[in-house]
């Protein structure tokens, strides 16, 4: 029988909306529509602006005949079309997918294949790029081609001969009545993971997940209404870890940045009065290694977020005499980018560095509006001691994870096995509740039957002086099966030996875990920052190198 609390009381539209982080531009340009929204260059464009702007394109991808569940795909860097594509597209209930700038032809076609683009925005810079990729499709459907013009870059290096974007917007409706998607579980937008081996996987993002994750990103950082945000994180990054809905939603400002300097960095925080941005360790040590006289009058309580490798002390030393505030954040493409935070506690402060540290390192508890996030056995899905030393699996549910990978239901399947989103990160989990990665399942070195964490010796290799950037992987050894070998790119100017290497390892860990190899150089590393290892392995002679 049903309940009293099911009689009478239907859903409706009165009652009901689906969520989607389209409402915040809505809403922000009824409310502060004379409000910047972006700078890039001489360009101030306002809320008012950009949401008609946004429309325009939204009723011109609609008059091209791409509706619902059409992929137009992107490829632009950070610049005001790609802040635009991220509401104009899926107003026409198309769904996004921006291309990672830094891939191959060869990779750019298969995606473009694969997600069935329908449409694909193109900046000047990238057109070569483009034009070879559209050569190597597989596919027969015709493909819109539009193609940007941005002053600030000049013009593309190979002219694709289709439509102009700013014509393609002109021609639109700045009043197009665009609709709520009709299921908060409607594809907003479609991400690739970067393939090593095979062909990369398509993260499929709903509209539910991306407005909860835009609406954590505010709780997260206590995101004032504002805030100015200046965009050193490739919003092609998992939609820019959903920050672009989330300044919507504060009524923010997108600063944008076609490349990431440190001069750049610096020069637009004193201009624009920067507040916040986000990157990876890589670009927090651009920024703290710079020279001195780039410093000069920055101000300071510029918040940061960083996630990626956990940022050694040196990094947070370096920021604190910037003046800047770390957030350290952790998750991947399947779940929206972060999707937890090492929440910091009031007494922290009052610790030293070393200490502060150690608890900052760690990748801590799950967004607000995440269900749940714990370290698991991944045989027993059963949760491990929080003693901060049994090694389990870290596993997402809730709202913030992926629908799935894009035709492909066994990848799927086995991500979601249990009813857990399985990572593939190995952890531990604290009393407190925080966790702590300890390594990816493929990067455990097994020396001699001991297993050894490549993050434990990298967190060492971090705390010489000397070492910008360091990654261990391990190296084929025809008596202990694998040992470690340490991969290091050190500061300017500095000078240090492979003994001087070993000898600060040595002071700090057990023998064995000591890299029996270093190599000194500027590391690979993806076009958000971070180290990539497969290719170490190739060059160390793993045998896992071929796992990426």
């Amino acid at each position: 029988m049903a309940s009293i609390f099911d009689q009478h009381l239907p859903r409706t539209p009165a009652n009901f909306a689906p969520l989607t982080p389209l409402s915040f531009i809505e809403r922000t340009a009824e409310v502060y529509p004379d409000r910047l929204a972006i700078v890039h260059g001489g360009l101030r464009q306002s809320w008012g602006e950009t949401y008609a702007r946004c429309r325009r394109l939204a009723s011109s991808l609609r008059r091209a005949g791409i509706g619902k569940n059409d992929t137009v795909a992107v490829m632009l860097p950070n610049t005001p079309p790609m802040v635009e594509a991220h509401f104009g597209v899926p107003m026409a209930g198309a769904v996004l997918n921006t291309l990672n700038t830094r891939l191959d032809p060869e990779t750019i076609a298969f995606m473009l294949d694969h997600g069935e683009a329908r449409a694909v925005i193109v900046d000047p810079e990238f057109s070569a790029t483009m034009a070879r990729a559209l050569a190597l499709r597989t596919g027969t459907a015709p493909l819109l081609v539009i193609e940007v013009e941005d002053a600030l870059y000049g013009p593309p290096a190979q002219p694709l001969g289709s439509t102009r974007y700013e014509d393609f917007i002109s021609a639109g409706d700045p009043q197009f009545a665009w609709e709520l998607p009709r299921d908060e579980w409607d594809a907003i937008a479609l991400n690739y993971t970067s393939g090593t081996t095979g062909n990369p996987k398509g993260v499929v993002y709903h509209h539910r997940g991306a407005h909860q994750n835009a609406v954590s990103n505010i709780l997260e950082w206590d995101l004032p209404k504002h805030a100015v945000y200046l965009w050193t994180l490739p919003m092609f990054h998992c939609n820019g870890w959903c920050f672009p809905w989330t300044l919507a939603a504060r009524a923010g400002v997108n600063v944008c940045l076609r490349r990431v300097e440190a001069q750049a960095v610096f020069d637009a925080i004193r201009q624009h009065g920067v507040t916040h941005y986000c990157g990876a360790p890589i670009v927090q040590s651009l920024l703290v290694n710079a020279p001195d006289s780039m410093k000069e009058n920055v101000p300071a309580g510029v918040k940061a977020m960083v996630a990626g490798a956990a940022p050694p002390a040196a990094m947070i030393e370096g920021m604190e005499r910037l003046g800047f505030d770390l957030t350290h954040v952790y998750g991947l493409t399947e779940v929206y980018g972060p999707a937890t935070v090492c929440a910091k506690q009031d007494d922290w402060s009052q610790l030293d560095i070393g200490e502060r540290a150690r608890l900052n390192a760690r990748q801590g508890v799950r967004y607000h509006l995440q269900r749940s996030a714990e370290v698991l056995d991944p045989e027993t899905l059963q949760p491990v001691p929080r003693d901060g030393e049994t090694m389990g699996e870290i596993m997402f549910r809730g709202n913030i994870a992926m629908k799935g990978y894009l035709k492909n239901p066994q990848a799927t399947q086995e991500a979601f096995a249990g009813g857990w989103f399985h990572s593939g990160d190995l952890a531990v989990q604290y009393p407190d509740g925080y966790i702590k990665i300890r390594d990816r399942s493929k990067d455990i070195i097994i020396s001699g039957g001991e297993n050894i964490s490549s993050i434990e010796v990298e967190d060492v290799l971090y705390r010489h002086p000397a070492v910008l950037a360091a990654a261990v992987v391990a190296r084929p050894d025809p008596k202990w099966g694998e040992t470690p070998c340490a991969f290091v790119e050190l500061k300017a100017g500095a000078e240090v030996t492979e003994a001087d290497i070993v000898a600060h390892c040595r002071q700090q860990l057990a023998g064995f875990k000591v890299p029996r190899a270093v190599v000194f150089g500027e590391l690979p590393k993806t076009s958000t920052g971070k180290i990539q290892k497969f290719e170490l392995r190739q060059r160390a002679g793993s045998g896992a190198a071929i796992d990426g």
